[in-house]
């Protein structure tokens, strides 16, 4: 069970997330704080694994706390939970665990936890280092504002001449890289090209259809075709992905 702190200074944003977290079965205890003074007290008080802290807050901001964390012997991982989407760049330089926009989703919300086990395995004496098993993020442009993603959102890239478009379950983004440079440079992270304007996540492929006269994959709501050139290759990839019963 995981021992959660949130710190906002918005009470009803505060009862909301304590609400939504409580309904994962891996959630423990939840601490509540409404300033970034409390969160501190709280936090050098309690056993904490991880902590929800909203950006804009008076006093201590969750940067500042986020940075008060890097101190502690035992660092609690953390999310960001807030309505600006401009503060994507400095959270993933303090190696926050992930970035939540308000309103929260309990979806992606559980996708947060998750991150936060994953973080906390890492951390683990015996395990491989925690810096080299940090997701790949990348920096991209929407509506005028940079932010970071990580890559294990991206479902699928479509090719839209010598740019290609990130799709992700909340978006879609445009970044100036050739997608034969994201086929060679994402391979080893399970991105394959199925056709001359998609490359696909195999983790997110939810159902394969490749006989007939129009072999097809699906990514969340996204029917992608399948080239018949492509199509060996997509079932050699499929082949080594997928586990085999021991003899």
């Amino acid at each position: 069970m995981i021992s959660v702190l949130i710190a906002d200074d918005e009470q009803p944003a505060v009862d909301e997330l304590a609400f939504l977290l409580g309904q994962d079965p891996r959630i423990g205890t939840i601490h509540r704080a409404t300033s970034g003074s409390e969160a501190i007290r709280i936090l050098t008080r309690e056993p904490v694994d991880a902590a929800f802290l909203d950006i804009h807050m008076p006093g201590l901001s969750g940067f500042d706390l986020a940075r008060a964390l890097q101190r502690f012997e035992r660092k609690p991982a953390f999310v960001f939970v807030t309505a600006d989407e401009e503060g994507a760049l400095e959270a993933f330089d303090l190696a926050a665990v992930d970035y939540l926009l308000k309103p929260v989703r309990a979806e992606r919300l559980q996708r947060s936890v998750t991150r936060v086990v994953e973080a906390m395995r890492q951390a683990q004496p015996g395990s491989t280092d925690a810096a080299a098993n940090r997701p790949e993020m990348i920096a991209v442009t929407l509506g005028g504002t940079t932010r970071m993603i990580r890559r294990d959102d991206v479902r699928y890239v479509q090719a839209q001449g010598d740019y290609a478009r990130l799709h992700t379950d909340e978006a879609s983004y445009l970044v100036r890289v050739p997608m034969s440079d994201l086929e060679r440079q994402w391979a080893e992270a399970g991105f394959v090209r199925v056709h001359r304007s998609y490359l696909v996540a195999l983790p997110h492929v939810t159902r394969v259809r490749l006989g007939g006269d129009r072999p097809t994959v699906l990514v969340g709501q996204a029917e992608l075709p399948v080239s018949r050139r492509l199509l060996p290759g997509l079932r050699e990839r499929l082949d080594q992905a997928t586990p085999r019963a021991r003899p």
